[in-house]
């Protein structure tokens, strides 16, 4: 599912983390003897193969393990086929109309454009969606070509994992293939990456004509007239404003005070301004009861009473981990109340041997997460060099117009008094870039520890915020300080500039 950027649970760590070799005598012990030590030419078997399951195989392989990869879709995963990749290529279409907003102010028009309109700019919805297929599909089959150049068998079908251990320490994948016919699996080490799934109200049934999920969104051939999504968390506030940028009546049914409730409180105000402007309807404080199909379109029931006729509704409220039916508990792995498998900051799930990353954990729904965690899983497993998960040096993304940029610590973590930090914040309209490419909306957020001045996260509102974090990024992984940061040549002029003046600004002589 698309990226947020909260935990949607704790991740627990192991009161002392192990090398690959303890965590095998620690299961000895637990388990009983037989279990040999991990080692090159292990038998490696992944189930899912998205940024999780593709990225610890290229690792395993590398450690010398012989791998193999179940995944029951593509290559890629729903990231790549149905989520991240496709998503976010509909939304670079909808940027490069968003950018025409400044082209009068620039001296830009066209031919039926006036003053402070560049003329009509319009989206060939067929053509967008092709595209959207197309690198999609593509980035899948680039995927698939290397692993099965580093030597990776990719297996297509659904993995289910065997309950019991022999005394060589290995357990039984059980694969039904596309045919329905049957294929075992043996493993020494089993990474679990199944992905999520969108969630689905049992009052809004998706048909992908009408009521859609994310999932969903591609089968479109045309812009709809009125689209209505429910759910103002990322997911939501992306295909809203994507979908009002490519010229449909939007409407955004909020349950919360704000869209994006789980954000940086002056970013999400800021983005709500922006698709106020842009003539988006927000219905603040509003949930909805039920999503019904009609002759024309759709109905959206609030809870409230008021229904909001439309044209589309798009049901954007989450997903659920695709954790059930594949063998987990009864092979020994602890399954949260909500479905989600608990791991610790190794990717070690309580079963022997039995890894688990991506969104499947609920540790952070990102995609650059999950691929980390799988990496993690199998330098663990096959006892390569391994430091824990480290989530204060995740950097996150929203992808609207502007797109909003986090790391580390979070301004209401310092006011709360849980983190003694400095706080600065430069509006980006102050930067000579901006000016120059007409850019009005956004700003750079950088928090400082108060103490010794080291670099402990930041927020970046603006055009390419996901590019302009990375700065950031290094400085709060690499501890450092804002005099460290400030003292960084940047060029004249750039937007990264307004990065160092927010450093300098918070100097202590």
């Amino acid at each position: 599912m698309p990226r947020v950027s909260t935990p949607s649970g704790p991740v627990p760590p192991p009161a002392v983390e192990k090398t690959g070799a303890a965590h095998t005598e620690e299961h000895r012990r637990d388990h009983g003897a037989g279990a040999s030590p991990v080692r090159e030419g292990s038998r490696v078997v992944i189930i899912g193969g998205g940024p999780g399951g593709y990225e610890a195989a290229l690792v395993a392989r590398q450690l010398g393990a012989r791998v193999q990869v179940v995944e029951r879709q593509g290559m890629g995963g729903s990231a790549v086929l149905t989520d991240v990749v496709p998503s976010k290529t509909l939304i670079a279409t909808a940027e490069w109309l968003t950018v025409t907003e400044q082209a009068g102010e620039l001296g830009i028009g066209a031919e039926g454009g006036d003053d402070g309109d560049p003329g009509a700019l319009r989206a060939d919805m067929d053509v967008v969606d092709q595209r959207v297929v197309r690198l999609a599909k593509k980035q899948s089959k680039d995927i698939r070509t290397r692993l099965e150049r580093e030597g990776i068998e990719i297996v297509i079908g659904t993995g289910r994992v065997g309950p019991t251990i022999s005394s060589e320490g290995t357990r039984r994948v059980t694969v039904t293939l596309e045919d329905g016919g049957e294929r075992e699996l043996e493993a020494e080490i089993i990474l679990v990456a199944t992905g999520a799934t969108p969630r689905v109200l049992p009052t809004a049934q998706p048909d992908g004509e009408r009521i859609l999920t994310w999932a969903q969104m591609y089968n479109l051939t045309e812009i709809p007239e009125h689209l209505v999504v429910v759910g103002s968390g990322v997911t939501g506030a992306e295909f809203a404003g994507a979908y009002n940028a490519l010229g449909a009546q939007v409407t955004l049914v909020s349950s919360r005070d704000r869209v994006l409730p789980g954000e940086d409180e002056h970013a999400a105000e800021l983005i709500e301004g922006v698709f106020r402007r842009r003539g988006m309807t927000v219905l603040s404080r509003s949930r909805a009861a039920a999503v019904r199909r009609t002759d024309c379109g759709v109905e959206v029931e609030l809870t409230d009473g008021r229904v909001v006729e439309a044209s589309h509704c798009l049901v954007a409220v989450g997903g659920v981990p695709a954790t059930s039916g594949i063998g987990l508990e009864e092979a020994g792995v602890e399954i949260t109340s909500s479905g989600h498998i608990k791991v610790d900051r190794v990717s070690r799930t309580r079963a022997f041997r039995i890894y688990a990353a991506g969104d499947c954990t609920g540790v952070l729904p990102l995609a650059s997460v999950a691929a980390m965690q799988g990496r993690i899983a199998m330098w663990h497993a096959l006892g390569d060099a391994v430091a824990p998960l480290d989530l204060s040096t995740v950097a996150a993304n929203i992808f609207t117009a502007p797109e909003i940029a986090t790391i580390g610590v979070t301004q209401k973590q310092i006011e709360a008094g849980e983190v003694d930090g400095a706080i600065t914040r430069l509006p980006i309209v102050r930067n000579p870039r901006a000016k120059m490419l007409g850019i009005k909306e956004g700003f750079i957020k950088l928090f400082s520890d108060r103490s010794s001045g080291v670099v402990i996260g930041g927020v970046i509102v603006a055009p390419r915020a996901s590019e302009l974090i990375y700065p950031i990024t290094i400085a709060v992984a690499h501890r450092l300080t804002v005099d460290e940061l400030a003292n960084v040549f940047t060029i004249y002029p750039s937007l990264t500039g307004s990065i160092a003046e927010a450093a300098r600004t918070l100097h202590r002589a």
